[in-house]
Parts: structure tokens; C-alpha cells; sequence
């Protein structure tokens, strides 16, 4: 299990390092209104289209976090920060700043947001709340891989909700590191459903796509699972609390 702590006065980042953030998408309003204003005005924008206001408060402040935490890491004021997205929505930093070799992802669920951040190597993040009411089965049929539908049917019920977001969880972690979305279909690689998996591999039809990642599981909160996916498996979690 990891520890969530504080994060140190100078956030350094290793080329073997993998920083993840864990933030509360709730916080007072003279917070949120500061979180604003660090904003681009596409952010604003995107904002202010949402229907209902806890959902317009909580991508504001996940996206002054983001803002904050990137900007730590380089030294410069948030708002001064430019992003790029790929062809499937993966976001990265632009302009003076695209070269800096630091690469993030960031996921949020419910009252929780988590971020990732490395240093030239390829990182995906996803957190999801439990949630009841979910026909587990017929999802994984759906989109799972043989040998997950597999394991998750063999488990009794009462274990089957929480194997099926782990497995969840890992396999968007997955598909946003290698940054093709839903481009690349769920059901064609396999996770491990277990807590502490004997292996931390992505298992596909190429073996060197297998060997190229990695994954942890993330004990953010009783009601939610996560995981972070990293290129290589020569590299060390840190897990920052963002206060």
C-alpha cells in the first residue's frame, strides 16, 4: 500500500521517477475562484459549457491543479503553461515547454483527481469511484479480454465488483500511456484481476509491446480504485498529497 504524503519543498524528477498526485476536486469557493483564474480562456470556455455547477467547479479545479503541479516542476506560473492534445485527446505541454521531457496524465472520478508525472517516459493514469448497480458480467462480455471474462466469472459475487474496477482502472491507465484511446480496443490485451498480481505486465499479442510497460495499483480511497501504467518497469513511485 502506498503512502500518500506530502510533497517535499523541491519536487525533483528523476529520469527513474514517477510522481503521482492525489487531489480533492472539492474545495472552497475563494479556492475554486483562484483555480480560474490560472486558466486559458479554451479552459474557461470548456467550463462554462458544462450543464450542472459541481461538474463546471470540479473540472476547474482539476485543471488548476494540473496547472499548479506542472508548474512547480518547472518554475514558472501556471497560467503561463500551453497544452497540446493528440488525435485521441492525450494532453501534453506546447510551445516553450514541449521539450522539457516532462510527460503527465490525469484522471478524476467522483470527489477525487490523480495525476502523473515522469520524465521522458510514457504514463497513463485512471481512477474510478465504486459504484453499485453495475451488471460487472455483461461489461466485461462487452469489452474485456477471454482470460479477464474468465477470471472475473470464476470469482464469488461479493469480490466481483471490486476485481472488475481494478481491472478497469489498469486497462485505461493503459490505453491513455500508450495514447490511442478507445482507438485501441480493451478486449484485444489482458490485465491481471488481483491485488498484488504475482506479474505487473500488460500481456498483448507482441511481446515487445508486453515487456514496454508496467502498472501499480493505487490505494487512493476506500471507495476508489486507480492504477498508473509507465513505460519500462525500471522506475519509482512517489505519491504526493496535494493540499
Amino acid at each position: 500500500m502506498q503512502t500518500w504524503q506530502s510533497p517535499p519543498t523541491n519536487t525533483y524528477l528523476a529520469n527513474h521517477a514517477v510522481h503521482v498526485w492525489q487531489a480533492s476536486l472539492e474545495l472552497p469557493d475563494a479556492d475554486v475562484a483562484h483555480l480560474s483564474s490560472l486558466l486559458a480562456p479554451d479552459e474557461r470556455a470548456r467550463a462554462e459549457r458544462f450543464r450542472f455547477a459541481r461538474d463546471k467547479r470540479r473540472y476547474t479545479v482539476g485543471r488548476g491543479v494540473l496547472r499548479q503541479i506542472l508548474g512547480r516542476y518547472l518554475g514558472v506560473a501556471p497560467q503561463q503553461l500551453a497544452f497540446t492534445y493528440n488525435t485521441h485527446g492525450k494532453p501534453a505541454l506546447a510551445e516553450l515547454y514541449a521539450h522539457t521531457g516532462i510527460r503527465f496524465n490525469l484522471s478524476h472520478s467522483g470527489e477525487l483527481a490523480l495525476y502523473a508525472v515522469s520524465c521522458e517516459r510514457d504514463v497513463g493514469v485512471d481512477i474510478e469511484q465504486l459504484r453499485d448497480g453495475i451488471d460487472e458480467i455483461a461489461i466485461a462480455e462487452r469489452f474485456f479480454s477471454e482470460t479477464e471474462r474468465a477470471q472475473l466469472q470464476a470469482l464469488p459475487p461479493d469480490e466481483r465488483k471490486i476485481a472488475f474496477f481494478r481491472c478497469w482502472t489498469r486497462k485505461e491507465a493503459y490505453i491513455k500511456a500508450h495514447g490511442d484511446g478507445l482507438a485501441m480496443p480493451l478486449d484485444q490485451f489482458s490485465v491481471p484481476l488481483e491485488h498484488q498480481p504475482s506479474s505487473k505486465r500488460i500481456v498483448t499479442s507482441d511481446a515487445r509491446e508486453s515487456e514496454r510497460w508496467s502498472f501499480v495499483s493505487l490505494d487512493c480511497h476506500p471507495a476508489y480504485a486507480a492504477a498508473v501504467v509507465v513505460e519500462g518497469s525500471d522506475w519509482q513511485l512517489d505519491c504526493w498529497r496535494w493540499l
